[in-house]
């Protein structure tokens, strides 16, 4: 005969919008409410019948494991885990997983765990999607420097660790300001929306274009050289000046709009003095500067060497030659 508290338990749990369950400590459903047929798509029979974790995401099995024997242990609170689970249908839902340890009142051994899942799939939806805006340039729709800085360091730490190479393209459009006070800011807009596309189908799936600042665009190209990195903004220097966007001011590039390219590119070596993302940076400024002062519309390159090992902290060690006062913007 049921008591009066197991009694409130199945009316609570047979009424609750969040599948609730009794776990065994041997991981297996001991019982699971209706609502998990219209949270995940599985009746409470087909859950209980599966293997422990059975349909956790793969990739979540051992944050799912590490929880699970932490949250046995005597005196020990479980956290609140947010994992994905499979529904029947093949696709992920996420949820939101508590659990209270039931002892027993004399010995205070464990015997099972009361779960309660709750889907949080429109809220992990919402949150990715304010993460993007959050790391996207609105005008461009290009990652926007936050993303780039994030990006850059990511694949810097990963060329020291593997010993490899990096390169990075900065790109600059010709007479900007002047085709800014000639047309207005609206049609510079256009005209930077319409840059960032060509650049976008312009280099390679493996790199990652931003939005730098201003006319700046900026491309990381991991494991590239540079023959590889030189390849590559030439095509996206051609792709713009395809774009035959008029531009009275800049007969360098036959009245176009036109953009200049500086590269850098860092080897990772034993005996480089190059330790921070900052000094390839510089380098690609100083590259770009040099296609400047050559007649714009070109492409200019670095090269730098990189201790193979990454440094902790610190200001570069060997920086660039200055660009001698000359004018990005011009």
């Amino acid at each position: 005969m049921a008591t009066e508290s197991e009694t409130d338990f199945q009316s609570l749990a047979e009424h609750s919008a969040d599948v609730i369950c009794r776990v065994g400590l041997d991981m297996n459903f001991d019982y699971v409410s209706p609502s998990s047929f219209d949270v995940l798509g599985w009746t409470p029979e087909e859950m209980m019948a599966m293997e422990p974790f059975g349909n956790v995401y793969v990739e979540d099995l051992p944050m799912v494991a590490a929880a699970a024997n932490r949250h046995l242990a005597p005196g020990v609170d479980a956290p609140l885990i947010q994992l994905r689970m499979r529904k029947k249908d093949g696709t992920l839902v996420w949820v939101e997983v508590s659990g209270r340890v039931v002892r027993d009142a004399a010995t205070g051994e464990a015997t099972e765990t009361v779960i309660v899942m709750r889907d949080i799939t429109e809220r992990k939806t919402l949150e990715a999607k304010l993460s993007a805006l959050a790391l996207t340039d609105s005008l461009t729709e290009l990652p926007n420097r936050r993303a780039f800085d994030e990006a850059l360091d990511r694949e810097w730490k990963r060329t020291l660790r593997e010993g490899s190479q990096i390169s990075l393209l900065l790109l600059d459009l010709d007479r900007f300001k002047e085709f800014n006070d000639k047309y207005g800011h609206q049609v510079g807009d256009d005209c930077l929306r319409a840059v960032a596309d060509a650049v976008r189908d312009a280099v390679r799936t493996t790199d990652i274009p931003a939005r730098y600042g201003g006319e700046e665009i900026a491309v990381i190209l991991p494991s590239t050289n540079t023959p590889g990195a030189t390849e590559v903004a030439e095509k996206v220097r051609s792709a713009v000046e395809s774009l035959q966007i008029a531009h009275d001011a800049n007969p360098d590039g036959k009245y176009w709009v036109t953009a200049s390219v500086g590269i850098a590119t860092a080897l990772s070596r034993q005996g480089g003095t190059m330790q921070m993302p900052e000094s390839l940076l510089l380098a690609a400024d100083t590259a770009l500067y040099k296609a400047k002062r050559e007649g714009r519309n070109q492409v200019a390159t670095a090269l730098l060497l990189a201790r193979k090992e990454p440094q902790s902290s610190g200001p570069p060690i060997e920086a660039p030659p200055s660009a001698d006062g000359f004018s990005k913007s011009e």
